[in-house]
């Protein structure tokens, strides 16, 4: 059994290009419709819980899958053969990055102007999804507003807190019951939520430069919301040492590979161990995805209970309405301040923008697209 999800889950990982929605299309597609590992009804539960839960929300599915068909193992397996294929290129990208001198800074100064893109279209998408009332507006727009102000990690947490409060107080919600009624009341998982919790506390313990570093990728998994490129803005403010490049270049290469995104930790863990990248990848891989899954595993057999209590409803609600605000917050800075500086390079993300939202052109064209404009600024600088 553990053969067959590795084989299934490994063959997905080197082909699911897209970015998590088009991964939960993938996993609907093979897991459900062609191999009959779930029902359609038990898939639409899974999300669900991926979607209120931080974490890496299809690798979250993923691991549930392989929880559902062959236990914890089979949800480690499924983990693995997923992000295999993106672990080992974000790692050669990492450990190659410094061979490439000055024509790879002209790269990455086309894969900055790629990001501005990238994350303004992931903005507005998330903006439509989860502010969809004035009060939940106005929470992203203060989130958005203090995150520029305060640009730091503990702003981070204190927002996430007192959006899950407001929402706990105050629904935002008007909760529809679920159509599949529970049949039954099975219970969190006290274990893993536990051990998720103890990690989180150990991660803000002071236990030397080399922990805390690390430290920040478990924080980072664990306050993730609303996806992927929400991942961008809590680890630069955990890792500071890191230049925006560096994470910007980590960023574009994430969006142009197969796999989870989440990967993106693989890249900056080995560029934070240079004398050994793949001990340094490995690490910071296992600590971004370890989070989620153990909330996953908290939750999976209790969430149609949890889904159905406004009050819990409504504070997910109005988390996500919070990272939003995270995410605007880091469109402007730093990625937007560190990547356009002309008008030129204004008209050009505008055009791109545009194309993307009317168009939707295949990912790749876009991420050629730039790395042709950063070439040409290099080899032709004075356009």
């Amino acid at each position: 059994m553990l053969v067959a999800i590795f084989r299934q889950f490994f063959l997905l990982g080197c082909m699911s290009f897209g970015g998590p929605a088009a991964h939960l299309g993938y996993f609907k597609r093979h897991f459900v419709d062609t191999l009959n590992w779930l029902t359609d009804t038990r898939y639409a539960q899974l999300i669900s819980l991926s979607q209120a839960l931080p974490g890496p929300g299809s690798s979250q599915v993923g691991f549930a899958i392989g929880v559902e068909r062959a236990g914890l193992l089979g949800g480690i397996t499924a983990f693995i053969a997923f992000t295999l294929p993106s672990f080992l290129i974000m790692l050669l990208l990492a450990v190659s990055a410094h061979q490439f001198d000055a024509v790879y800074f002209a790269v990455i100064a086309g894969l900055k102007l790629f990001a501005v893109v990238i994350v303004a279209d992931a903005t507005l998408g998330m903006a439509k999804s989860f502010c969809t009332n004035y009060v939940l507006k106005l929470l992203a727009l203060l989130s958005t507003l203090v995150l520029i102000l305060i640009p730091m990690l503990s702003t981070q947490i204190a927002i996430l807190v007192i959006a899950a409060t407001v929402g706990a107080i105050w629904p935002m919600l008007k909760l529809a019951q679920s159509s599949t009624p529970s049949s039954n009341k099975s219970k969190v998982n006290w274990i893993a939520l536990s051990i998720f919790v103890l990690l989180l506390a150990v991660s803000f313990i002071p236990l030397g430069q080399n922990t805390n570093v690390f430290a920040a990728f478990y924080q980072a998994g664990a306050m993730v919301f609303g996806g992927g490129h929400v991942v961008l803005p809590i680890l630069q403010a955990g890792l500071p040492t890191l230049s925006d490049d560096r994470f910007l270049s980590a960023y574009a290469s994430a969006q142009a590979i197969p796999g989870p995104m989440f990967t993106i930790a693989t890249y900056l863990g080995a560029q934070l161990t240079t004398e050994q990248p793949l001990i340094g990848a490995i690490v910071a891989t296992l600590l971004i995805f370890t989070p989620g899954f153990l909330l996953m595993l908290a939750f999976q057999k209790s969430w149609l209970n949890l889904a159905n209590k406004p009050r819990f409803a409504s504070s997910i609600a109005a988390l996500n309405a919070a990272v939003v605000g995270f995410l605007a917050a880091a469109l402007y800075s730093p990625i937007w301040t560190s990547a356009v500086h002309n008008l030129w390079q204004v008209a050009l993300v505008i055009a791109a923008f545009a194309w993307l939202r009317m168009k939707k052109p295949p990912i790749w064209w876009l991420l050629a697209l730039f790395i042709s404009v950063g070439l040409t600024q290099y080899y032709l600088p004075l356009l």
